[in-house]
């Protein structure tokens, strides 16, 4: 619709600054190439020679990583809807809605956490007959059904009530948590009596989780239950199929008298013999078996412990699937991973927050963002597969699906899409669905639609459309990481790496914004360069970074202090605190040092055959004591994780290197003048590393380091110390 009076559903405004910004950067970048320069003239002949060839190597990726890394920095966009449009044009005719919940194991996914994320999306607004929810539960637990079916009658009194009221957030736990007084005396009654029920529907389900067991009522009422008779355990069950609200039936209405949305539990058939190819297999058996039953045109995918923030959240997304001149290219709209649970200083860095608020925007610029798993809103023809074509059109107008089966018949019957040999013989996995084979199947299936031909889109409204539990622990942060990076990795080494996959199928822009994050892992080796090499050098008064008196100490000091101002801008920018910068940049050694380097090693095992692919959930939930330190904002250990002995004792290395130092040249200034860069380097090093030194000698309570990973950390430093000294020694 290319006419004068064509009025667009969404807006994009590109950055400000762009100009100063890409001169900022080419100086960045002449001051890395100086670098480079010098380590390549100044190679010593003798005593520092092996040192010095690893910073330049180390150097030499650092800088060729930060070119790429621009490409998410080069050409940001905003976007920006415009939903009143949206109503006016096609409030009659909006499209279904089908929305998936992926659940996976009851305990680190509590029960009652689940049913909250599908109460806030049932209560969306937006017409309920044309939403239907979809609870996976790849745990096939009867606690998570159990709780579903508390959800599914509770329902009846929460959607009138939100909508009534208009309130937000619509998570209940999370609105009954924020709402202390309320000023209108009708709606204060209702919240007494809505709040009533809903805590009494918490407590029948907080008791059955903690007995583990189903009332005896609930099991002789419900014949739903029936379907766990054959169960066997959670990797050895048939296909348990629920539909608990139908939308199609007239009787499906809520107290007020209003329709229900369609409320659907699967659990799919899984047998020992068969991989089940974690959330993308559950994915899969979930969009073949809604096909069936609702077949919303639209498809929205959250994890369980997202709740929807924003009730308004589908209304944006189809203002730009719906748009008449810019829609049809767009195949997902991706909104970003938000916490709710992040402290005041980000302890453990997962807001995530300058991905979310620089980088993903940069990478909108080149054609759009990746897709991340959660709050993403698809077509379902792209995710079945669909190629671009430039005369695709918008297809809304779906024929509802017809059928005089009752629920129970219809379940029976589509039993079989989510059975173990389905899929046998098809393209699910492969050139349908999300793809296989791949511990972040989430990333490389948006890769696959992307080179397909089509776009996405990155919306990030003021007010967060989801909102997720973050790690409360740095073993926890660690091990996510891990599991991401590594699964960035095998993408960049798969049939579908961006270098070459993409190539020619997407812009390069959109290539590199891809290797940015396949690329993290191989940060690893050159950063432990870093905090190992110089540090040991140190030791034995070897320099190797320029003198002050030097010309050639200026790019070395212009590009540490650009990089780290500019990092600092872009953090407070983005909303962060200066003590928040620093706890990142904490985090972004740790990650580097551990979880990147795990990831690295366990890419090159799986690829030599000697490990498989293997998905880690992350704990939802924390004991109360440690929910306590991380308000605090105190740093949890509290284990042996292998992990942990690499940042201890790199941090115990860079101490004794220090102090090993300082007691042989005292107050000599012209040994600081010498290897100023070295010794603050190492000074930095310690200030980071500070909470490790708490966790090993100054802590009492329980989330200190264990005495054991203090004693190996301090004789494994002591080691590289001595050897150090040992082959330094046989050189000189």
């Amino acid at each position: 619709m290319g006419s004068e009076g064509y009025a667009p559903l969404f807006e994009t405004r590109r950055a400000k600054g762009r100009f100063l910004y890409r001169m900022f950067a080419a100086s960045m970048f002449l001051g890395i190439c100086l670098i480079w320069a010098y380590r390549v003239i100044h190679i010593p002949t003798e005593d520092g020679r092996w040192g010095w060839i690893g910073l330049l190597l180390a150097e030499l990726w650092f800088g060729l990583y930060w070119l790429v890394t621009q490409a998410s920095r080069w050409n940001p966009i905003y976007r920006s809807t415009f939903k009143d449009r949206l109503s006016q044009r096609y409030e009659k005719d909006l499209p279904a809605v089908d929305i998936f919940v992926c659940t996976a194991d009851p305990v680190i996914e509590p029960p009652i956490m689940v049913v909250n994320t599908v109460l806030s999306v049932m209560a969306y607004d937006y017409p309920q007959e044309k939403l239907g929810v979809y609870l996976s539960d790849d745990a096939g637990s009867e606690l998570t059904f159990y709780a579903l079916l508390e959800a599914s009658h509770f329902s009846k009194h929460w959607i009138p009530y939100c909508k009534k009221f208009k309130i937000e957030p619509r998570s209940p736990a999370v609105y009954f948590s924020l709402t202390s007084h309320l000023h209108d005396a009708d709606q204060a009654k209702e919240l007494e009596l809505i709040q009533k029920l809903y805590e009494e529907m918490k407590d029948r389900i907080e008791t059955a989780t903690k007995l583990g067991r189903i009332p005896e009522e609930v099991l002789m009422e419900q014949k739903g239950f029936s379907q766990w008779d054959s169960f066997s355990s959670r990797h050895d069950h048939d296909t348990i199929l629920q539909i608990l609200i139908d939308g199609r039936d007239p009787n499906a209405m809520d107290v007020e008298g209003s329709k229900l949305p369609t409320l659907v539990y699967l659990a799919r058939e899984k047998r020992p013999k068969h991989p089940h190819n974690f959330k993308a297999g559950a994915m899969n058996a979930l969009i073949r078996v809604s096909s069936k039953i609702s077949n919303g045109a639209i498809i929205l995918n959250v994890d369980c412990d997202m709740y929807s923030n924003n009730s308004h959240s589908i209304r944006d997304a189809l203002c730009f699937f719906m748009d008449e001149e810019k829609g049809q290219e767009i195949a997902f709209v991706q909104y970003p991973q938000n916490f709710e649970n992040i402290t005041k200083n980000e302890l453990y860095s997962s807001s995530l927050r300058v991905i979310s608020e620089v980088e993903f925007h940069g990478l909108d610029g080149y054609g759009g963002p990746m897709y991340i798993g959660t709050g993403c809103f698809h077509r379902r023809d792209t995710l079945c597969g669909r190629k671009f074509s430039k005369d695709y059109r918008n297809e809304w107008k779906r024929e509802s699906i017809k059928t005089e089966e009752s629920a129970h018949e219809l379940q029976e019957s589509l039993k079989n899409l989510a059975s173990c040999r389905y899929e046998g013989d098809t393209q699910w996995g492969n050139e349908m669905g999300l793809k296989y084979g791949c511990p972040v199947e989430d990333v490389i299936t948006g890769l696959s639609i992307q080179c397909l031909g089509w776009k996405s889109v990155y919306l990030n409204p003021a007010q967060k459309a989801f909102l997720g539990v973050a790690p409360t622990t740095l073993e926890q942060t660690l091990v996510q990481h891990k599991r991401w990076s590594e699964g960035d990795l095998q993408i960049l080494l798969s049939k579908y790496s961006p270098a070459w996959y993409g190539l020619g199928r997407i812009s390069p822009g959109l290539i590199l914004g891809y290797c940015t994050y396949c690329l993290w892992p191989l940060n690893s080796l050159a950063t432990l360069s870093y905090c190992i090499v110089p540090s040991l050098y140190l030791l034995h008064g070897i320099p190797l970074f320029p003198q002050v008196s030097s010309p050639w100490f200026l790019p070395f000091a212009y590009v540490i202090l650009a990089k780290y101002s500019g990092s600092l801008a872009e953090f407070l920018w983005s909303g962060g605190t200066l003590l928040g910068w620093w706890n990142d940049q904490r985090i972004w050694l740790f990650k580097r040092t551990t979880s990147y380097l795990f990831a690295f090693m366990d890419t090159i095992l799986r690829l030599l055959g000697f490990s498989e692919t293997s998905f880690i959930l992350t704990a939802k939930v924390a004991d109360e004591d440690v929910s306590q330190r991380y308000e605090g904002e105190m740093m949890e250990f509290g284990g042996s994780s292998p992990m942990f002995t690499i940042l201890a004792t790199l941090a115990m290395l860079n101490l004794f290197c220090v102090v090993g130092v300082v007691k042989k040249v005292g107050l000599d200034m012209e040994v600081y003048k010498t290897m100023a860069l070295q010794i603050l380097l190492a000074v930095v090093l310690l200030l980071i590393n500070w909470p490790l030194y708490q966790g090993l000698f100054l802590r009492k309570d329980n989330g200190k380091m264990p005495w054991s990973l203090t004693v190996k950390s301090v004789l494994l430093a002591l080691v590289a110390c001595a050897c150090s000294t040992f082959f330094h020694f046989l050189l000189s």
